[in-house]
C-alpha cells in the first residue's frame, strides 16, 4: 500500500483515541488537556461546525479545530474561544475566518 502525501505535509497523529489532521493539532489538544487540569480551560469541544449563513443564503461551514471556555486572570470570568491549528492559511480559511468575525463577531484564536 502507497503512503498518502497529504496537500501540506501534515501528518495525521492519534491522541487518546482521537486522530488529528495534524501533529500539531494533536500537540495543541494535549496542552488544552493540561490547560483544564490546571483549571484555566473547560468545556473543551473538537470540530465545531458553524454553518456560515448571508442574507438568508448558506454559504459554507466553518468547522473549528477547538472551542471551550477560558478563565479570563483578572476577572474570574468565562470566555468562549473558537480555535483553529494553522500551518498554512488557505485562501478558503482567510475567507471563512472574515465571515465569522462578520457573521458571528468571533475572532478565531489562531495556534
Amino acid at each position: 500500500m502507497a503512503i498518502r502525501k497529504h496537500k501540506f505535509k501534515n501528518v495525521p497523529t492519534e491522541v487518546d483515541g482521537i486522530k488529528f489532521h495534524s501533529k500539531k493539532e494533536a500537540i495543541r489538544y494535549s496542552e488544552l488537556k493540561l490547560l483544564m487540569l490546571g483549571g484555566v480551560v473547560k468545556d473543551l469541544c473538537l470540530q465545531v461546525s458553524h454553518e456560515l449563513v448571508v442574507s438568508g443564503q448558506s454559504v459554507c461551514r466553518y468547522i473549528a479545530d477547538f472551542v471551550y471556555q477560558e478563565k479570563c486572570d483578572k476577572t474570574g470570568t468565562w470566555t468562549t474561544v473558537v480555535e483553529d491549528t494553522k500551518g498554512f492559511k488557505t485562501p478558503e480559511y482567510k475567507l471563512k475566518k472574515k465571515l465569522m468575525k462578520a457573521i458571528y463577531d468571533i475572532d478565531i484564536r489562531e495556534t
